[in-house]
């Protein structure tokens, strides 16, 4: 494998498990079960799930999503090991989330991430979700809105804008 390909299998990766969090965070739940090959597994001890296949991810998301007032996940880089059309790897994950019962939860975790290289790129074989630390001690903020669509600045008329401070003169 020449070093071209190898830099491009790692930023493929790395945007996959970016989609994994912006559709978890978006609610796409068909978009989620896509990362994954046709038998690919999400197993979370934890909670316990293991969903095995794109519609058991697909559903299961459905489930879980179904019960969170709000979620927000932010995923740090982790390792990645190229072997050829297949790859291992973890992402370091933080979770804030308060569930429709009222209670809260702030994780610290791992996903232990198998990667297989298909006809549509990079997909999840498996993933499994480690909790290293949680707490549960409710939250004191709340949503700023009700969970749904995002916004869509761009549809709504707003363009990005420099802060002034940060425009540079040519």
């Amino acid at each position: 494998m020449s070093d071209f390909q190898a830099i491009a299998d790692r930023v493929e990766i790395e945007a996959l498990r970016g989609e994994f969090t912006d559709a978890a965070m978006m609610r796409d739940r068909a978009r989620l079960a896509s990362l994954f090959t046709q038998d690919g597994a999400l197993r979370m001890p934890n909670i316990p799930a293991e969903l095995v296949g794109r519609e058991q991810i697909r559903a299961g998301g459905e489930r879980l999503q179904a019960l969170w007032e709000f979620f927000v996940q932010t995923t740090h880089p982790g390792t990645i090991h190229l072997d050829g059309d297949t790859a291992t790897g973890r992402a370091y994950i933080q979770e804030l989330m308060r569930l429709r019962d009222g209670s809260s939860h702030l994780n610290y975790a791992i996903y232990h991430d198998r990667y297989q290289r298909t006809g549509d790129g990079w997909k999840f074989t498996e993933r499994v979700y480690e909790v290293r630390y949680l707490d549960t001690t409710p939250l004191a903020g709340s949503a700023p809105r009700a969970a749904g669509p995002p916004a869509d600045p761009v549809g709504a008329g707003l363009r990005p804008t420099t802060p002034r401070s940060a425009q540079v003169a040519l």
